[in-house]
């Protein structure tokens, strides 16, 4: 994994084209007992959702942790080069919680990459490293980039490249973004989001 230097460099989408997107594609995972609108609000063109750590997961009898997160349906990828942009907003006292992720991996991992934010800081995973420090209650844009058969990921923050981590398989990915508790969890988590864009590399 290459940790980059964190100079700003060419806008990230260059190269990409837009694909197009409409309410369709944006597709709501939350807690099995409870309606889309109890965890998720779209307002102004922001996508906010949240969850308490005392939440049912997302099936019955799951194992995994409560959630309230978007897939982008409608572009999963096996190949080629793809790129999700959004800005996200984290407010002061959400911690221990995924709010972006590249789905699809080579078992026993189910994830390709995830944001994770930890104490006010962005992280790449649990272990770091850090890539925004002071992410409390401010819009930031993100950026991550996968080269499926390059099996490289880059990882963008307010147009600055922080991160070149490797892929890790799998044979079916797709974008997500919200809030997925993970360990040493706030008891409420939120993240807001807007100006949500999947984009892919021209042939």
């Amino acid at each position: 994994m290459h940790l980059a230097s964190s100079w700003p460099l060419d806008d990230p989408t260059k190269g990409f084209i837009l694909l197009p997107s409409n309410t369709s594609n944006f597709h709501n995972d939350k807690p099995y007992d409870l309606p889309v609108n109890d965890r998720y609000t779209f307002v102004d063109g922001v996508h906010k959702l949240w969850v308490y750590s005392t939440d049912k997961p997302l099936y019955k009898n799951s194992l995994t942790k409560p959630r309230s997160e978007i897939r982008m349906r409608g572009y999963d990828y096996a190949s080629g080069v793809w790129q999700f942009e959004g800005y996200g907003y984290v407010p002061a006292g959400t911690t221990g919680v995924c709010i972006m992720q590249v789905f699809g991996a080579t078992p026993p991992r189910a994830t390709t990459l995830m944001l994770r934010v930890y104490n006010g800081s962005l992280y790449y995973y649990r272990a770091g490293p850090v890539l925004l420090e002071n992410v409390y209650d401010r819009w930031f844009r993100v950026n991550v980039i996968h080269d499926v058969q390059a099996s490289k990921l880059q990882v963008y923050i307010d147009g600055v490249l922080k991160l070149e981590p490797p892929g890790h398989g799998g044979i079916n990915h797709y974008f997500k973004f919200g809030v997925y508790e993970q360990n040493d969890s706030s008891y409420y988590m939120e993240s807001r989001w807007k100006g949500i864009k999947v984009l892919k590399k021209c042939d």
